[in-house]
């Protein structure tokens, strides 16, 4: 163990990890295990808020490491190698959070990098499994991965094949459940096979509004989107508000029929009927609007004693 610590500080000493991965700051002492980055502190607690199935923080001081989370940073190389697939396709003239920034300037960039993985190639995502990551490539172009793919802990093992990427903008809640005295704290859960995301607690509100985009990598076998809204609480755990399921077959079957929406009008592709076997409230029809394949969805929560949530759904196809 004194040895792979050894190794471990020894990378950190390399000019490339002197500063921050997201930020820039100098001296960072923090690290992302299964990500492979030196980190800073403050940047430390944005990826902390993300989940250890994201970000397993760590101190290179302060805490025991196990030889596995050594030799992965290691396998890695750091914050050029991780940043060249993390940040490889940055917009241009994108600017990255600077040490002095905001907590939500950082947390936006954070987020966006790690847990939306906005800034990779746009076929390739990468699922977290056990500590360690495995690249999903559906065009298989590997060459672009990594610059040195000896040098990462990203592998072809294992792979699971995406064909799109679900947008969900979670738009309000209507005549939730009260779950506190007089009120709830809402927030919403997406559950998209083993990923998870997850909207901001509203304070004190029965009829929230989001308005908060969250996005999910649909897997070749996807089944239905899971939608769960909890009531937030500081002292036991949360309590569950209702739940639905979404069926995501008339989207992706529709867009999928009608090809590249770029090249349609603005018109309707599709439709998903209400029944008894749904939670739909209505008819949620599918359109192409502005190029992009939406669809608006109502849904009565179920297994709860009332309450009602809008979303609306986008979906974009990878890349063949």
């Amino acid at each position: 163990m004194t040895s792979n610590i050894r190794k471990l500080k020894d990378l950190l000493l390399k000019s490339d990890n002197r500063n921050c991965a997201d930020c820039g700051a100098t001296d960072p002492k923090w690290a992302s295990a299964n990500i492979g980055v030196f980190i800073c502190l403050k940047c430390s607690g944005v990826h902390r808020s993300l989940g250890t199935h994201i970000s397993k923080v760590l101190s290179v001081t302060l805490d025991e490491w196990s030889d596995e989370e050594i030799n992965s940073m290691i396998e890695v190389g750091g914050n050029s190698y991780a940043n060249a697939i993390y940040e490889a396709f940055l917009p241009k003239g994108f600017s990255k959070p600077k040490p002095d920034s905001s907590h939500q300037e950082r947390t936006k960039f954070i987020r966006s990098k790690y847990q939306l993985q906005e800034f990779l190639k746009p076929s390739l995502r990468i699922v977290s499994s056990k500590g360690s990551f495995t690249s999903c490539d559906s065009g298989k172009d590997t060459d672009s991965i990594s610059p040195s793919e000896s040098s990462t802990s990203i592998s072809q093992a294992g792979m699971v094949e995406f064909i799109g990427i679900l947008n969900v903008k979670v738009i309000r809640g209507t005549n939730l459940a009260v779950r506190d005295m007089l009120t709830s704290d809402p927030y919403v859960v997406l559950i998209l096979g083993q990923q998870k995301a997850q909207t901001a607690v509203i304070k004190s509100n029965l009829n929230p509004v989001w308005n908060e985009e969250l996005k999910l990598s649909v897997p070749q076998n996807y089944g239905a989107l899971k939608v769960q809204v909890y009531d937030h609480d500081l002292i036991s755990s949360d309590d569950i508000m209702g739940e639905a399921e979404v069926d995501l077959q008339p989207m992706i079957t529709s867009a999928t029929a009608f090809g590249d929406p770029d090249l349609l009008s603005d018109m309707q592709i599709g439709k998903w009927l209400l029944s008894n076997d749904n939670a739909l409230i209505r008819d949620s029809v599918i359109n192409v609007v502005d190029g992009k394949v939406k669809q608006e969805v109502s849904l009565k929560l179920q297994n709860v004693e009332c309450g009602e949530l809008d979303l609306e759904l986008r979906w974009i196809p990878l890349i063949q």
